[in-house]
């Protein structure tokens, strides 16, 4: 008799031992990020955002590869949240191609993503990172260029700077090229994108294809020209997140719903030269940021 109240007393601390466990798990979550800068320095907003508002502990997994090693990590469990682009989840991972509306990409890929991997999409944080045709500032007040169109009439006297994945990506120069009737001196130099600004200050080409969050466009004199013909797809940065997560932390969503709209594109490219251009700590640069808002 002793023995059996013996056990049911080493099985009820176990149980409790077991609960307490599991209590403490569920205050943890993980966040997930791609490996560039202006990736890890959005999970470290998502981290500082949900210590500075809620109880909930944060673990960090930033740089780990690709949209693809982190949409499998959400899948599975090992990630609670990461930051995705819209058109990236439209093109890429959702294979429907490519779509200019903003609003319309966003509403498919909310209701695909919770309908097909049960993941939900907060409120996109405010900025578009997608291609941007960049040319000297120089050039466009001599020559009065705003636009892409109005940019297409000069093409034919500049030599143009791309990226591998630009020249031939669906999205890419292909496409642009036919939508603006775009024809270049000569055929466009495919070089590093790191080397990209360099050369276009150094006048070895006239225009490159750069991104709208690039850090050095927040300290350099240049100029992006406004895809007047929309045709590249939207990039509108927002957090994905497990439903799970959000029915364990229903406080979440409220918390991170508030950074909608905060970051615009030129917060982007401040924080990822901060970061990048000079050296700063992410932590600290976040800290300032949050702060300021």
């Amino acid at each position: 008799m002793k023995l059996k109240k013996f056990l049911a007393l080493g099985l009820l601390v176990v149980c409790l031992m077991a609960s307490i466990v599991a209590c403490q798990g569920s205050d943890r979550i993980v966040i997930g990020s791609k490996n560039f800068t202006e990736q890890i320095i959005l999970g470290e907003i998502l981290a500082q955002q949900i210590e500075r508002k809620t109880s909930i502990k944060v673990d960090r997994k930033f740089n780990l590869g690709g949209t693809f090693v982190c949409l499998t990590g959400i899948q599975k469990g090992e990630l609670d949240i990461y930051p995705e682009y819209t058109g990236t989840a439209y093109g890429a991972i959702l294979k429907l191609g490519a779509e200019s509306d903003p609003k319309k990409t966003f509403e498919t890929v909310q209701s695909r993503f919770e309908r097909d991997f049960q993941l939900l999409w907060t409120k996109p944080f405010g900025y578009n990172n997608s291609f941007a045709m960049v040319i000297r500032g120089e050039d466009a007040r001599k020559l009065n260029l705003q636009t892409l169109s109005q940019a297409s009439v000069q093409a034919p006297r500049w030599r143009a700077g791309f990226g591998p994945e630009f020249l031939n990506r669906e999205d890419g120069f292909p496409g642009l090229a036919k939508t603006y009737n775009l024809k270049f001196a000569s055929q466009p130099r495919v070089m590093d994108l790191g080397l990209l600004y360099r050369s276009l200050q150094a006048k070895q080409v006239d225009i490159v294809a750069g991104s709208t969050t690039d850090g050095l466009l927040s300290t350099l004199d240049l100029t992006v020209l406004k895809d007047d013909k929309r045709y590249f797809p939207p990039y509108e940065a927002a957090a994905v997140v497990r439903r799970e997560t959000f029915q364990k932390h229903p406080e979440l969503k409220e918390v991170l719903d508030q950074l909608g709209g905060m970051i615009s594109d030129k917060t982007m490219q401040e924080l990822n030269y901060r970061v990048d251009g000079k050296q700063e700590d992410v932590k600290q640069v976040v800290q300032e940021f949050l702060k300021s808002k």
